[in-house]
């Protein structure tokens, strides 16, 4: 994972090595500086020698211990502890500067020169020891970083160091300051090794020999045998020489080519330094912590391209100057010439920062433990060997009259051959990094858990989601190394395909011919990687298509893992297959987020196409679940609205009710604003709001506005009745009851409003705040709307783990307990469903179920809403005819509903009422056989059936259009795990426990008000009986609550229930149990069928092997089943029936 370099001068095993570094090439070259200044122009006069030979000299007993000694530094270095050895040398620096310190006194310059030359032997034994210590301290992702800070921090020493060398050793009593300064920093570099941890020697029986040459050839021979390193150690000595000429030569070209005095010096070798610490500390970010050479190339080309307009701005100057004074830095900048000359002297060193970096992390992490020293070691000597080369190339130039400008152009020209023989080396590496800077400058590509990319090893197939066109080019530009595709020859073919081999290979596949594949899947067990789409295609829905096996196939034939990637926007650009369905924008910002890999796991024993169906389901398995992981779900709701916004364009209409006034993602978000203003006037933040409203546009937004002030929402249901609400609100402890007068009119609810008010709640209309929202308030909805992060909207304090909504159990089994669920919870449970299904802004979405229920509430309004599908609402699912005619009216594709309210809608629609209905789903109480195939024959649509609970957000499963069996509650959503506890006498199944990210917060009870009850370490008991398939499909057999003990044998009621549903499929039927003195309990059938026999019931028990103890034993007729809100059967009536007619 990417990591911010700066974080490391934090931590102890990094900033005490950073500032001993920095404290001593800071030290080296104050000393040198002040060396020079102090014979070129303070004891001029008393030399016996020229000052220019001097200067020159000290250049040379710099460079000269790296030839030397740099062998021995390294054996050294790798023989003993790192650390140690660190502080012995920096004791030698205080020795050598008490040393030096009497040379500046006395000025004696053989002393200063011999000084000079013992600290180019220090330096010769710290860099091996520098750099092979940051491995042992750093992990791999924190190299590349750790490396740009050293290499940022010795050239601010350099630049530092020279500056105000030459400034102290000039003032009064100078040789006495540079004396104080460079012992005191002696010091302080000892006292900071002190804090340097411990590193093992690599290599304690290493033997040291003292034979200088001998050990020299044999360290560089040893460098040349690894490909990868040698080719480091040459292009960073490569850039030492070119760093070695611009620093070497920018005193005399700023003097004699653009007239600056020796501030303007001063100010390119600060340009320079600060431009390469620049390039160092982008380079980390632009390869996010991960040690590869891809920029290289382009880098080092940057390097060409600026130094030749260095030249031609030089020329353009220097033909331009017109004087013949030399020039102050402010007179310099004064001219913008000037400037593109200092901008290119600044991108020159900013190139060469993102150019060295990278080389030096690949030379310190492919170097081989033992030898990691000396490599570095050997580095040096080849450093040393270019630029004494440089010098003396630079010297035989200028005795031939070429001018420096010519010899940067020199430099530039010969460049242009590192930058070829990098392209050859690194194929396509050149063109993948100017791809990457593109698509990262147009689309701000952000890569995610590239930690996963290098766990999953060599021999991987990368199965990512197929979005759009440039997929394969996203994936190509910012995924290390050069990746292989796999796609149809067809497309391999096209024209558009022919630039994009250049850095990458592309296989192509032959559906007809079986070598295409047999081929790819010799290709990956050779160790490579694959990227393989298992769409097949781009998607034409925004979801994930039909997945082909194809992919898992050739990874389980290759013995490789899967390592999923998902893309996140370019759905949302012009070069995907979604126009028309959602907002295209230009410029949208794309996500790739790696995870982390899998292995298809199939029996030896599952061969052919059952293996085959085996491992296309579980890829399909893979890519739903890293659709869900993929979402954030730390954003909470009222965020989800303002992002759904961003995304569908705030134009797009989303919601409408039965007034038909459609409202807009702005009219929905503004109005939430000033709402929610209102509301908070009368509220404190986190108070728990009561909202007493049918499925109306008002409801939606007096929801959000709630929200977006961080109230909680508690939806009542009204249709428990007025006890059962006021029950609710003392249990949520609720102050506050927002609603409608209209609808308290036309619900007949002033009962319950009177009821509320004497318990002391205070009832809210929206009538009266709507008459109180002034010209102000909605000037302030239309600035937040607009610019919500600068109204504090999204925002750090928005917790989306704290309390959002609260909905109450349906008090099928008892007292109604209040559930608390966070946004998270909710979010979490409409990304589950949306990574099985393809839902699509172009749906519309008819939803008569009340919002107070979890399945009207997350499914019916917040799923579309936040997924950009248009939502009727309608008040009441009761009205069997006119849903029906309003689904045709509105063209509805995707309808919500329970069993006994499609049941309903089936018996009075018209046969092409339901025409543009894709989906629908159903949940709350088992579907009935002859329901789902009255709408498969009549209607021509597939009824998806689910199961959930409210505490589950509320799906657990779902059939869906891929993946649906009939008479099962489908598959497990993603991102859950659950237990089967065993249940005495029941052997198929066991009861459902459930943990995952939609698990509520926690119950409220009554008799402990307001206070959250969280699940047991995050587990929720379902209290049903289910049985998993093979294949993961849930059969509900009952609730654990709703089985009777008859003679010592457990009895299903649900069971009960479907075997009369079968044999009366026409009538509505419940089961329950009363007291049975023989047996225990005897099972009573409450049926809306007036003529209902025992005798047919036992007739058909006998006729299908059923048991004749799942035979009621006593009828009981109804005209109809008492129901609750949510359209499930009302037990608790059902009981308090039967206790009255039998009990009595």
């Amino acid at each position: 994972m990417y990591k911010n370099q700066f974080s490391l001068l934090t931590k102890q095993r990094f900033l005490p090595l950073f500032l001993t570094q920095f404290l001593g090439a800071f030290n080296d070259n104050v000393f040198k500086s002040a060396l020079v200044v102090l014979v070129t122009f303070v004891i001029v006069n008393e030399l016996p020698v020229d000052p220019k030979i001097l200067v020159t000299l000290a250049s040379c007993l710099l460079i000269a211990p790296m030839f030397i000694f740099s062998a021995l530094a390294g054996a050294l270095a790798d023989k003993y502890e790192k650390a140690k050895l660190i502080r012995i040398i920096k004791m030698a620096e205080i020795v050598l500067m008490l040393l030096g310190a009497l040379g500046f006194i006395f000025h004696n310059v053989t002393v200063l020169m011999t000084v000079l030359f013992l600290l180019g032997v220090q330096s010769t034994f710290f860099g091996p020891l520098k750099y092979s210590i940051l491995p042992a301290h750093l992990a791999e992702d924190e190299l590349v970083g750790g490396t740009a800070l050293i290499e940022t921090g010795t050239f601010i020493a350099i630049l530092l160091g020279n500056i105000l060398g030459v400034m102290l050793i000039v003032m009064p009593l100078g040789s006495m300051i540079i004396c104080a300064t460079v012992l005191l920093t002696a010091i302080l570099g000892y006292i900071s090794s002190c804090y340097i941890p411990q590193a093992l020697p690599p290599a304690p029986f290493l033997g040291v020999s003292f034979n200088v040459v001998k050990d020299t050839i044999d360290i560089v021979k040893f460098s040349t045998k690894s490909k990868d390193i040698y080719l480091s150690i040459l292009g960073i000595s490569w850039f030492w020489l070119i760093g070695f000429v611009f620093l070497a030569e920018f005193p005399n070209y700023a003097k004699d080519y653009i007239k600056g005095n020796e501030q303007v010096f001063v100010l390119f070798l600060t340009i320079f330094s600060v431009g390469v610490g620049i390039g160092s500390i982008f380079c980390n970010r632009l390869v996010k912590g991960r040690i590869e050479a891809t920029f290289v190339p382009l880098s080092a080309l940057g390097i060409t391209l600026f130094t030749v307009d260095l030249y031609f701005s030089t020329l353009y100057v220097v033909n331009h100057l017109n004087t013949t004074v030399l020039q102050t830095p402010w007179e310099f900048l004064k001219s913008i010439p000037n400037w593109r000359i200092l901008f290119d002297v600044l991108m020159i060193a900013i190139c060469g920062g993102i150019y060295i970096v990278p080389l030096y992390a690949i030379l310190q992490h492919r170097s081989a433990e033992s030898h990691k020293a000396r490599i570095i070691a050997s580095n040096n000597i080849i450093n040393a060997v270019f630029m004494s080369i440089a010098a003396v190339v630079v010297m035989i130039m200028l005795k031939q009259n070429y001018t420096i400008p010519q010899i940067f152009l020199t430099i530039a020209i010969l460049n242009i051959i590192v930058v070829i023989q990098s392209c050859r080396l690194l194929p396509g590496a050149l063109v993948k990094s100017i791809m990457r800077m593109l698509l990262q400058a147009i689309y701000r590509v952000e890569v995610n858990g590239l930690e996963h990319y290098d766990k999953a090893g060599e021999r991987v197939v990368i199965v990512p989601n197929h979005t759009s066109f440039i997929d394969a080019v996203l994936l190509a530009a910012f995924l290390p190394g050069k990746l292989s595709f796999a796609m149809y020859s067809g497309y391999a073919k096209k024209w558009w395909v022919k630039p994009v081999t250049l850095f990458v290979e592309i296989f192509g596949i032959e559906p007809a011919n079986p070598f295409s594949l047999k081929s790819i899947i010799k290709y990956v067990r050779q160790n490579k990687q694959m990227v393989i789409f298992p769409e097949g295609r781009i998607t034409v829905t925004g979801a994930l298509m039909k997945i082909y096996e194809g992919p898992g196939m050739i990874a389980d034939k290759a013995d490789a893992v899967l390592l999923p990637i998902l893309i996140q926007g370019a759905q949302y650009t012009p070069f995907s297959r979604l126009k028309g369905r959602i907002h295209i924008r230009w410029f949208p910002k794309i996500t790739l987020t790696i995870f982390p890999s899998e292995k298809i796991l199939v029996e030896q024993e599952c061969k052919g196409r059952k293996r085959r169906q085996v491992i296309g389901e579980q890829l399909y398995q893979i890519m739903a679940k890293m659709l869900f992981l993929g979402n954030n779900l730390d954003v909470t709701l009222f965020e989800g609205l303002l992002q759904a916004k961003d995304i569908h364009g705030s134009q797009h209409i989303i919601i409408e009710d039965i007034n038909r006034q459609p409202l807009t993602y702005r009219r929905l978000t503004m109005g939430s604003l000033i709402l929610g203003k209102k509301l908070a006037k009368l509220t404190t933040e986190q108070e728990v709001v009561g909202l007493l409203l049918p499925n109306l546009s008002a409801t939606v937004v007096t929801f959000f506005g709630l929200l977006a002030y961080r109230r909680v929402v508690a939806l009542l249901n009204f249709s428990t009745g007025t006890h059962n609400v006021v029950l609710a609100c003392h249990t949520a402890q609720i102050k506050v009851v927002c609603t409608a007068r209209a609808f308290i009119a036309t619900a007949r609810l002033q009962g319950m409003i009177d009821a509320l008010s004497e318990k002391g709640i205070k009832i809210v209309y929206l009538e009266d705040l709507r008459k109180e929202i002034s010209t102000f308030d909605k000037g302030y909805g239309l600035l937040a709307c607009a610019m919500p992060k600068l109204f504090g909207f999204i925002s750090s304090k928005n917790d989306p783990n704290q309390p959002a909504v609260i909905l109450f159990t349906s008090g099928s089994e008892g007292t109604p307990k209040a559930v608390v669920l966070s946004s998270r919870n909710i979010q979490a449970n409409k990304n589950q469903m949306a990574s099985r299904v393809d839902f699509s802004p172009i749906d519309i979405v008819l939803n008569a179920l009340p919002m107070f229920h979890s399945f009207g509430l997350t499914a019916g309004t917040i799923l579309p809403i936040l997924y950009g599908m248009k939502v009727f609402f309608y008040p009441s699912p009761l009205h069997y005819r006119v849903i029906p005619e309003l689904s045709y009216d509105i063209n509805a594709t995707i309808l919500f509903g329970t069993n006994t309210f499609l049941a309903g809608y089936a018996r009075y629609a018209n046969a092409y009422d339901f025409y543009s209905i894709r989906y629908v789903f159903s949940g709350a109480e088992k579907l009935r056989e002859e329901n789902r195939r009255l709408w498969a024959d009549k209607y021509g649509v597939r009824i998806f059936e689910g199961y959930g609970a409210t505490e589950t957000s509320p799906v657990i499963s779902v059939n869906t259009p891929m993946h649906n069996r009939p008479g099962t509650v489908g598959q497990m959503m993603p991102g859950m795990e659950y237990q089967l506890s065993v249940v005495p006498e029941i052997t198929d199944g066991g009861r459902l426990s459930v943990k995952g990210p939609n698990i509520m917060l926690g119950y409220m009870f009554y008799d402990h008000p307001g206070v959250i009850n969280p699940p047991l370490e995050g587990w929720y008991d379902t209290g049903d009986i289910v049985e998993f398939d093979k294949e993961g499909y849930i059969t509900i057999k009952g609730r654990a609550k709703r089985f009777a003990k008859i003679g010592g044998e457990m009895v299903s009621l649900t069971f009960v229930e479907l075997m009369l549903d079968k044999l009366w499929p026409e009538h509505a039927h419940a089961v329950a149990t009363i007291p049975d003195e023989k047996k225990g309990e005897q099972l009573v059938l409450v049926t809306t069928r007036m003529n209902a026999d025992k005798a047919d019931i036992v007739r058909y028990a006998r006729a299908n092997g059923i048991s004749e103890l799942a035979v009621p034993k006593a009828i009981h007729w109804v005209d109809k089943l008492p129901l609750l809100g949510s359209g499930k059967v009302d037990y608790v009536a059902i009981a308090q029936l039967l206790k009255n007619q039998f009990m009595m």
